[in-house]
């Protein structure tokens, strides 16, 4: 009887202590978890290149002061204030600057930051002033600087390279048809931009995308009076596909070329890489059905294809991502990024095109190559060896193939790397640790501890959330992240509600701060008595290519299997209330919310399904065809994917929610599943966001997660 009374008298500790926490508000939830609630960092970390020395901006007083240190430093020294910066400005003639700018520092050299619109670059020590990219210059598009001090940039859609005082204008026929310089084949495989400055920053290799043959489609501006139409181009898949070409411009000479890619026309050019020299421009070429890809070198002077130094195919689909890597001291080998195997992997290439040595090995993923040390003997990079939910540096002897582990924990760690490759710094977090930043001897894995954030949430009545596995029926184990409501009682029955988005090149579940999430509304869900769960399905990211590829050609079979095994899991805990279960999801997680509502009637009772694919045929060739093949080829898979047709299984509750100039999603897709909904008598609530795209970001985004969490609340919690 003594320790009943003991443990209740603990348990009302425990709930008393709750009581006097603050609860979370949304604003803290959303808004504040990237600002005031995130733990503290210590704000534009870097070496001084060149060095081993770190500098940091720390706010002092009113304003950021710049501190550096070592390894040898037992305390970080003051480095520069904003009075001493506009000392130096003042003695260069420049203005001052009533805010510290970002600043990138060089041992013994010019320091880069911007100045008044302007990119100059600051001698410290004679304190004069370089203009590297004039301010009118600055504010066009798409600028880039070369090596060499040349600078490309965009101006009414045509390309323009420019040195100081002299301007050329490379192209003349650029328009919103003919778009030059820009990300093509809507930022798939890896393609992020649009030109590639050579070595030495005197050549330019830049992308050229003929658009004129793909359809337009309309993107309203509700701003206007009246409303106006704004045409993007969106090419859907089995249409008409964009073509593009690659120019590369000579600086000295100012002459173009066009490399000779050849036929057939709807091809996808990526990982454009130069090499040392930068006689050759290598290209990876994938055919429209992304089955067979040809690395392929190029004469930079010609344009003339010189050869194809080795072939990958896939009986589903390749996807380069990475350009090719040149070893610093052997300009005859390179290395290239593959998941032939089936996960993605190392492979030392020479220029013939011979494999000489697969570097890495194992049933993980390479996430990134962060480069070489000084001699180039060590290849840093990064992985999921130790775990799925894991992010870890490790260092790599090219010579030998042998890799050793260098970031310590089991937790998720971004690093930096010094020039000489001997220190890292290490920003690492765990649920456990908010943030903890170090500086790394990478030889001996000794540090030294420059910041440990205190925990953000410390006065709010929140807790950690548990992660586990699921074991799916195809046998993969399924991370999840579970919170329970605070103030757990084994004896009650809780609503649920699920997050998820299941397709490819995302993970949700990271044993990181937060548990990989960048906002806290799960925690705010939890404070309000959910049980939250999100969960990595078949289709999610960093797995391995077969647990990728499962889904190919029937986009959410396997999502909706996965799901369910998710559904028997929580329907076997005694503390969940399965009457009472809603389900979220955006995008890609829209369409398998949406799909789970439909194919499995009944299992939630509510669900939300943010900016969703309803029809495949409405969405990008280049995502879909991956995955789905055209409609041509896989007519069963877009009919069985095809939402709208389903519409009349719907039991329960479904909010679709949509950005009006979504470019990505278009809306066409959601208001084509209300229009079905209507036709057949189901009834659907439905909400958008004018003036917002694919995702509901800035002030807005509260808003948006006040409405979810509403409509959960109608519908999941239990009259009283």
């Amino acid at each position: 009887m003594k320790k009943l009374i003991l443990l209740i008298q603990l348990l009302a500790i425990s709930l008393f202590g709750f009581a006097q926490k603050k609860q979370l508000t949304m604003q803290d939830a959303i808004a504040n978890a990237r600002g005031p609630l995130a733990p503290e960092n210590l704000i534009q970390l870097q070496f001084i290149s060149g060095t081993e020395d770190y500098v940091y901006a720390k706010r002092i007083g009113n304003g950021p002061v710049w501190y550096t240190g070592n390894a040898k430093s037992k305390e970080d020294q003051a480095f520069l204030s904003l009075t001493q910066l506009n000392q130096k400005l003042k003695a260069a003639g420049q203005d001052t600057v009533k805010q510290m700018p970002s600043i990138q520092f060089n041992q013994g050299a010019d320091w880069i930051l911007n100045l008044n619109g302007s990119k100059v670059a600051l001698n410290p020590v004679k304190n004069t002033i370089q203009v590297l990219v004039d301010q009118k210059i600055a504010g066009m598009t798409n600028v880039e600087e070369s090596k060499a001090g040349y600078v490309a940039y965009l101006n009414n859609f045509n390309l323009f390279v420019g040195k100081g005082a002299e301007q050329h204008q490379v192209t003349t026929d650029g328009t919103k048809d003919i778009v030059y310089a820009s990300s093509v084949h809507r930022d798939e495989f890896g393609i992020s931009k649009g030109t590639f400055w050579s070595n030495t920053g005197k050549q330019l290799a830049f992308y050229r995308m003929d658009q004129s043959m793909v359809a337009d489609y309309p993107i309203i501006d509700w701003t206007t009076r009246p409303a106006q139409n704004v045409n993007i181009k969106y090419p859907m898949a089995g249409d008409k596909s964009h073509q593009v070409t690659v120019g590369v411009y000579n600086a000295e000479t100012k002459t173009v070329v066009y490399l000779k890619t050849g036929a057939p026309v709807e091809q996808y050019l990526t990982n454009i890489a130069w090499s040392p020299d930068d006689k050759y421009v290598y290209i990876a070429v994938l055919n429209r059905g992304q089955n067979h890809m040809k690395f392929n070198q190029y004469d930079a002077a010609t344009g003339d294809f010189i050869k194809t130094l080795f072939e990958e195919k896939d009986e589903k689909y390749v996807e380069p991502l990475v350009p090719m890597l040149f070893l610093k001291n052997d300009a005859a080998k390179f290395i290239w990024q593959s998941n032939r195997d089936g996960w993605n992997h190392l492979y030392l290439y020479d220029l013939k095109g011979k494999v000489l040595k697969q570097l890495t090995k194992g049933q993980w993923e390479v996430l990134e190559v962060k480069g070489f040390d000084a001699k180039g003997e060590q290849l840093f990079y990064v992985s999921t060896e130790e775990s799925p939910t894991t992010r870890n540096l490790y260092v790599l002897n090219v010579k030998t193939g042998k890799s050793r582990r260098i970031t310590q924990g089991y937790g998720v760690h971004n690093t930096q790397i010094s020039t000489s490759g001997n220190s890292i710094l290490d920003n690492y977090s765990t649920p456990d640790v908010p943030r903890l930043v170090q500086l790394v001897e990478t030889s001996t894995s000794k540090a030294k501890v420059l910041l440990k954030a205190a925990n953000p949430l410390a006065a709010y009545a929140t807790e950690n959330s548990t992660m586990f596995t699921i074991k799916s029926k195809s046998g993969d184990d399924l991370y999840a992240s579970l919170y329970k409501p605070v103030g757990y009682d084994a004896n009650k029955k809780y609503p649920v509600v699920v997050y998820w988005y299941g397709g490819p090149h995302a993970q949700l579940v990271t044993n990181g701060w937060n548990a990989g999430t960048g906002d806290y509304w799960f925690r705010y869900m939890a404070e309000r008595g959910y049980v939250v769960l999100s969960l990595d399905v078949r289709g999610s990211d960093n797995r391995g290519k077969a647990f990728e590829q499962s889904m190919f050609r029937h986009a959410g079979d396997v999502q909706m299997e996965d799901m369910m095994s998710a559904v028997d899991y929580l329907k076997s805990q005694p503390y969940v209330d399965a009457d009472h279960m809603g389900l979220f999801g955006w995008s890609f997680g829209g369409f398998a919310t949406t799909d789970f509502m439909l194919t499995h009637p009944g299992v939630f009772k509510a669900a939300v399904a943010g900016g969703p694919v309803i029809n495949w045929q409405f969405y990008e060739i280049m995502y879909t065809e991956r995955y789905m093949d055209t409609p041509q080829e896989n007519p069963e898979g877009y009919a069985a994917t095809y939402l709208s047709n389903k519409v009349d299984q719907l039991k329960g509750k479904l909010l679709l929610i949509h950005g009006q100039q979504d470019p990505v999603v278009v809306q066409q897709h959601s208001v084509d599943f209300v229009k079905h909904a209507v036709d057949k008598g189901v009834q659907v609530d439905y909400m958008i966001y004018p003036g917002h795209e694919h995702n509901v970001l800035g002030k807005d985004r509260v808003h948006l997660y006040q409405k979810v969490t509403d409509y959960f609340e109608l519908y999941l919690k239990e009259k009283k």
